[in-house]
């Protein structure tokens, strides 16, 4: 194992610093809710900061052992950041939190890493390539796991829990809070691991990266069968099975949803008192649904089997209702496993039932070359599924659809192509001696090939473009197809304007909007945004991250930099976007595109997620896209002063819609 505080000038004094700090920290009482950090709050705060730069210094630093000690660090601060004065009991547990991450520190100078090794209840983490953020997870190790032979990883997503500053606090408590003595572990065959899917999100945008970056945690740290993952969860975390199962049906050998919702309307429609019923949408809006809603996907379950279960009396009961109907259209049947008489709870009985099923498709494992393969999708963010990539859509949020079949002889038919221009066959499936596809009654000679093959559609005609890697795509692809929340799944960077504004009014707007994101994207995507000046921003942060920039064309010499190459036209007077003219003066954009600055990265101008405080504090079910990819921003009085305690944001969405394939504006805005 490399020396981890190794080199660092002087390393035990940080020890014994931090040592110091806990005792400081012991003897204070805690900040307010939503007040900034101050007192012991503060200290903590600068406590984490200065252990991250001192590790991060070291170019052979395990990030992954530094995140078990951060997250209990992080985990304290966001406690005292959010919640007001701590109950005793909840106060008992910031200071545990930070005795074991100070503790695991400790160790870490040492050259040791004992928790690593422990069975049963442990917490780990991992450096979030979306924020850099150190996100917790917990696990369970059984207490027959050596490492000496691949293991099956069941993913079990947790329940609804609405977020609040001890969130992750409470999270981890469940796998334990202190590095104790080893536990015998279960007596089973299988490691779970429990993502915390940045707490209360439904798995979607940075909660859903929060799953497979957790996976890939895993799978770096302990002995995994790629070929024997499991995805299960129950309510939150079933409708989050649903979600991410369905849409990357490739990934996982067997679904185990208990009792989740798998649509928005009518499942806001449950006769819940404090329920928010979804009604009528504007058409974007609703065209956004489809990226989201499980239900639409529901024929990805011909590729991976889901084992679903839920009480009879529960009061979701119609959401699988719903989902078995929708497998019947499909021409598929789903197991629903009841239990009578059983409300919104798992019934082991059934649970068992449920496990015992899962585990026969888990014995099998995946199979990657399946000869048959039908798959379903609305937008190109679900993409993939074993052998073909769908790389090109003729309308993004409209069902497409792709059935293929491996003849004996080893020729490809597609059967069914629907909604699609452009994919690409994976080389497991392509012959050393070339490859006949047959797709729309037009028969394509492949040639041989070791990198994935690029077919499209051109003037009526299907041809080979060739080599996926080498191929230069246009239009919306996969990574880069929108809407504007889907930035932030993937590493960002937000920058602000250092220039002289056109407006010094949508200057003070933007500057507003980059404190909501902030504020935001701590409370409730759980991490901290890493701002720089429009003058600080490298050659690396235009290669490596999305954009997210904040201004105008004169305040922000980066957006006066991508203006020409976008499907705008701004000056200090006209705002044309989505075939209308503005007034420069009251008016804003907000937008999402490819990024001419570097290749596979967005810039976003003036937003962060298009949903907000409302709905964030409300329902998971209400974090859908509320923009498209683009809109135009009527700005009101009241940018200079408004702050996260201000009921209402100082602007007005007056028009807004997605570009078209070709990242352009539609003939008719909606």
């Amino acid at each position: 194992m490399p020396t981890v505080l190794g080199r660092i000038a002087n390393p035990v004094s940080l020890v014994q610093w931090c040592l110091c700090l806990l005792v400081v920290l012991v003897g204070h009482s805690l900040i307010a809710a939503d007040s900034p950090p101050a007192g012991e709050g503060a200290a903590t705060d600068e406590a984490t900061r200065r252990l991250q730069a001192e590790f991060t210094r070291r170019p052979d630093i395990n990030p992954d052992l530094l995140a078990d000690a951060r997250v209990f660090l992080r985990a304290a601060v966001w406690a005292q950041r959010y919640d007001g004065p701590l109950t005793p009991g909840d106060r008992a547990v910031v200071d545990q939190a930070l005795a074991t991450g100070l503790h695991r520190l400790q160790q870490l100078q040492n050259n040791q890493s004992p928790w690593t090794k422990r069975k049963g209840n442990l917490v780990r983490g991992y450096v979030s390539a979306v924020d850099g953020s150190a996100q917790p997870f917990g696990l369970i190790i059984p207490k027959g796991y050596d490492g000496s032979r691949p293991t099956r990883l069941d993913v079990v997503l947790h329940g609804s829990s609405k977020p609040v500053g001890m969130s992750e606090l409470r999270f981890m408590s469940r796998f334990g809070l202190t590095d104790s003595a080893d536990a015998t572990g279960p007596d089973v065959d299988y490691i779970e691991l429990h993502p915390l899917g940045r707490v209360e999100n439904c798995y979607r945008w940075a909660g859903e990266t929060d799953v497979f970056e957790a996976i890939e945690a895993v799978c770096r740290n302990y002995n995994i069968d790629r070929d024997r993952i499991v995805l299960r969860g129950m309510s939150m975390g079933a409708s989050g099975t649903w979600h991410l199962g369905l849409k990357h049906p490739d990934r996982f050998v067997a679904l185990g949803p208990y009792c989740g919702y798998v649509d928005t309307h009518r499942f806001s429609e449950t006769p819940i008192p404090s329920f928010i019923k979804v009604g009528p949408l504007p058409e974007y809006q609703e065209l956004g649904l489809h990226m989201l809603d499980s239900v639409d996907y529901a024929a990805n379950a011909g590729v991976v089997p889901a084992i679903a279960a839920i009480g009879g009396q529960d009061i979701f009961f119609q959401a699988h209702v719903i989902m078995g109907e929708t497998f019947a259209k499909e021409g598929l049947q789903m197991i629903n496993l009841i239990s009578p008489g059983t409300g919104h709870v798992i019934d082991p009985v059934t649970h068992a039932e449920q496990m015992r099923l899962i585990g026969m498709h888990v014995h099998k494992g995946l199979d990657h070359t399946p000869r048959e393969l039908r798959f379903v999708t609305w937008t190109l963010k679900y993409s993939r599924c074993h052998w073909i990539e769908l790389l090109g859509l003729q309308q993004h949020y409209a069902r497409a659809e792709i059935k293929s079949r491996i003849r004996d002889d080893g020729s490809i038919d597609i059967v069914t192509l629907q909604n699609i221009t452009r994919f690409a066959l994976e080389p497991r499936v392509l012959s050393a001696k070339g490859t006949t596809v047959r797709i729309a009654g037009q028969e394509l000679q492949l040639p041989a090939s070791k990198h994935p093959l690029v077919l499209a559609l051109q003037e009526g005609k299907w041809v080979c473009l060739g080599d996926r890697h080498a191929v230069k795509l246009a239009g919306k692809r996969p990574g880069l197809q929108g809407p504007i929340d889907d930035a932030f799944s993937s590493p960002f960077l937000c920058v602000r304007g250092t220039g002289k504004a056109w407006n010094p009014e949508i200057h003070a707007w933007a500057d507003a909007s980059l404190r909501r994101f902030e504020y935001e994207w701590a409370r409730y995507m759980r991490g901290d945004l890493t701002v720089k000046n429009d003058t600080e921003v490298t050659a690396e942060d235009l290669r490596d991250k999305h954009l997210i920039l904040f201004g105008d064309p004169g305040s922000n010499s980066l957006i006066a930099k991508v203006l020409p190459s976008l499907p705008l036209t701004w000056t200090p007077e006209t705002l044309t976007l989505g075939n209308r003219d503005y007034a420069s003066v009251g008016h804003a954009p907000a937008l999402i595109h490819p990024s001419p600055l570097a290749a596979d990265r967005y810039v976003v101008i003036n937003s962060g997620h298009t949903f907000h405080e409302k709905e964030f504090a409300a329902f998971n079910y209400l974090l859908f896209p509320r923009q498209g990819d683009w809109s135009v921003i009527k700005v009101t009085p009241g940018a200079e002063q408004w702050q996260p305690t201000n009921e209402a944001f100082p602007e007005e969405v007056i028009q807004a819609d997605y570009f078209d394939e070709n990242w352009q504006t539609s003939v008719k805005a909606r």
